[in-house]
C-alpha cells in the first residue's frame, strides 16, 4: 500500500515540484499552501510523513510543526522541514518545535526520497 506525503509549501511551483516527484516514487500526496491549510487537511487525513517550509504566510512552519504536534493522532508522524533557510538557529528551533529532519532547497530528488523513506521505515 502506498504511503502518503502531506506537502506544505506556499510556492505553487515547489508544490507542483515534489507532487511529480513524490507520485513518481509511488507516494499518495496531499497538499497544503501553508500552515493553517497544513492543519485543516490534517484534520481529515493521516500522512506517513509530512513535508513543510518554514516561511510562509499565515502560519509559519515552526507554528505549523507545533500545531501537528498538539495533535495526538499526529505526535509521532516525522515531519521534514523543506527550506532554503540553512541556520542552525533556525534548524535547532524546528527541532524544539518537534521536527524530525531537515532538507535545504533546491533539493535533490533522490535526497528527499531518502529521508522520506528512512523516516517512514
Amino acid at each position: 500500500m502506498a504511503k502518503t506525503v502531506l506537502t506544505v509549501d506556499d510556492s505553487r511551483m515547489m508544490r507542483e515540484m515534489l507532487l511529480s516527484v513524490l507520485r513518481d516514487a509511488g507516494f499518495n500526496v496531499i497538499q497544503a499552501e501553508d500552515g493553517v491549510d497544513g492543519l485543516e487537511k490534517l484534520a481529515g487525513a493521516a500522512p506517513d510523513v509530512i513535508i513543510t517550509d518554514i516561511n510562509m504566510p499565515r502560519m509559519d512552519g515552526y507554528g505549523f510543526i507545533e500545531g501537528v504536534r498538539r495533535d495526538a493522532r499526529h505526535r509521532a508522524t516525522p515531519i521534514l522541514v523543506l527550506s532554503t533557510e540553512s541556520d542552525q538557529a533556525k534548524k535547532a528551533r524546528a527541532r524544539d518545535a518537534g521536527a524530525t529532519g531537515w532538507i535545504v532547497k533546491p533539493f535533490n530528488a533522490d535526497s528527499l526520497l531518502s529521508a522520506i523513506r528512512r523516516v517512514s521505515a
